[in-house]
């Protein structure tokens, strides 16, 4: 492995591929550079003179200014290069003929998933427990440990899971809406065979609402429960999960299109090696899924910031790119309105991992959507309808984005991580590493190595292992979160709570 990586031939720095040392000399092209102090693994160096105010690039695009003068050989960093990103923007529309992309040789064409009698195809076929309000949480908490515990290891459905949250009370207006609309695309996800709703009976988010927005469903498939209204609340809920039971537990899998899948794009404690390794792979796994008619899906906005343009003039018309700019400065107008700059990120673990600036996180960031055309936007809530690729609009925040894609229809969520974490959301939530370090150190919550790019394997070479590991989950095989039992649901909130 060589000691550094130039991405683009513009750019005036480099990544250290390992941790270089002071006095240490690389060779770049017919020059030597001396370095002038030591520069940590997945970090900055520069490779020529930088004066102040000067821009820095990496990728072929400007991730900052330096904010001192600084010699060749320097570690860039936080500290001395600061983001050049202002508030609300105005856009035009430039679009980029998109150049066709063909999925590989070997690229699935079906997959043994569950064939819903509306036609919506799972990759689970599990029992859900979902309360409207999160007074309710012990109840359904201890409803799902009884009734595991009476079917005991009984075949028939993947399992049992209960989605505690603390919302559906106290909320008001949009607060209120996202909470309903989240709950209600729940209900509606085929990875669940059976699913029960639980409420108090007093709260906000009444059960009756929840069922309205839900509309028709198979009766037999979604039950309904008010605690209140219960003279003994656990026996009501025992026959109702048995009856649900009864029915998910003779669902099997058939062969279904491997287009059908929809895949949620999604980065958490980034490094410098997100945009490298693992988040390129997922463009170049995204690229494959909709060339054969699937669909992905890439969120985190304030993530988008620095580099939205690039996004914005893949858009397939001019009123997919207003969706887009309007998407991209209503977050921005959320910042301003709460009194924050819209560049309040990196966070600490990203910076320690090597990323300095917003313009360089997202830069990275957006390398999850590949090259495809961006073919619709999303508001937070929304369920998808069409193919290809799609817009999201959610925070960054890795349990409110993950849930979002969760409830926009997405059957998995790929995730890719250079610091780590153990979380998943109610969908299998695929970890992808972005260095070989990361997964030896973490086998319990990293699927997958991307790290593998800087080493020995292709990236095409790594797609074609990724593709197998996604086909796999989505025809059972558990991803570390679900064994684990490490499952979050977490709702958007902006306004006032009572």
């Amino acid at each position: 492995m060589k000691p550094f990586l130039r991405i683009h031939p513009s750019d005036n720095v480099a990544v250290a591929l390992q941790e270089l040392r002071s006095g240490s000399v690389i060779t770049l092209g017919e020059r030597n550079i001396i370095l002038k102090e030591d520069i940590p693994a997945g970090h900055k160096l520069s490779l020529s003179v930088l004066k102040k105010g000067d821009p820095v690039n990496k990728y072929g695009y400007s991730i900052g200014r330096i904010a001192c003068d600084l010699e060749e050989g320097r570690w860039v960093h936080e500290k001395n290069l600061y983001s050049a990103l202002g508030g609300v923007s105005e856009y035009e529309y430039h679009p980029e003929a998109v150049r066709p992309f063909m999925p590989a040789t070997d690229f699935p064409k079906a997959f043994q998933g569950y064939l819903r009698e509306n036609g919506e195809i799972g990759i689970r076929n599990q029992l859900w427990i979902i309360p409207t309000v999160g007074c309710v949480n012990g109840i359904v908490s201890r409803m799902a440990s009884l009734f595991r515990r009476e079917i005991g290891g009984q075949s028939g459905v993947d399992e049992v899971v209960e989605f505690s949250h603390p919302w559906g009370c106290s909320q008001l207006g949009e607060d209120h809406e996202n909470t309903r609309k989240i709950l209600k695309n729940m209900v509606l996800h085929p990875n669940a065979g059976g699913i029960w709703v639980v409420g108090l009976g007093c709260e906000n988010n009444q059960v009756e609402a929840v069922r309205d927005v839900v509309g028709a469903v198979d009766p037999r498939r979604v039950r309904y429960m008010v605690c209140q209204q219960e003279e003994d609340e656990l026996e009501t809920g025992l026959r109702l999960l048995r009856e649900l039971y009864s029915v998910a537990s003779r669902d099997e899998r058939t062969s279904v299109p491997f287009s059908s899948l929809r895949v949620g794009l999604k980065c958490g404690g980034s490094d410098g090696f997100s945009g490298i390794t693992a988040n390129p792979l997922l463009g170049m796994f995204s690229d494959e899924m909709i060339a054969a008619g699937g669909t992905a899906v890439l969120t985190e906005v304030p993530e988008m910031f620095g580099a939205e343009t690039l996004l914005m003039n893949r858009c397939v018309d001019c009123n997919v790119f207003e969706d887009t700019v309007k998407m991209i400065n209503d977050f921005k107008q959320y910042f301003l309105s709460n009194g924050q700059p819209v560049y309040e990120n990196p966070s600490p673990g990203n910076k320690k991992g090597g990323i300095s600036t917003l313009e360089e996180k997202s830069l990275g960031c957006t390398q999850k959507s590949g090259t495809s055309p961006v073919r619709g936007v999303l508001q937070y809530g929304d369920l998808l309808i069409n193919k290809g690729l799609h817009l999201l609009s959610a925070p960054g925040n890795d349990l409110v984005a993950a849930s979002a894609l969760a409830a926009s229809g997405c059957h998995l969520v790929l995730f890719t991580t250079g610091r780590g974490t153990p979380f998943g959301t109610f969908v299998p939530t695929l970890k992808i590493s972005t260095n070989t370090a990361l997964y030896l150190k973490k086998p319990s919550w990293i699927d997958f190595n991307a790290g593998t790019v800087l080493e020995e394997e292709t990236m095409e070479q790594a797609c074609s292992r990724l593709t197998m590991m996604v086909k796999a989950v989505a025809e059972g095989r558990m991803v570390h979160h679900e064994r684990l039992g490490d499952r979050s649901l977490s709702i958007f909130k902006t306004g006032v709570t009572l």
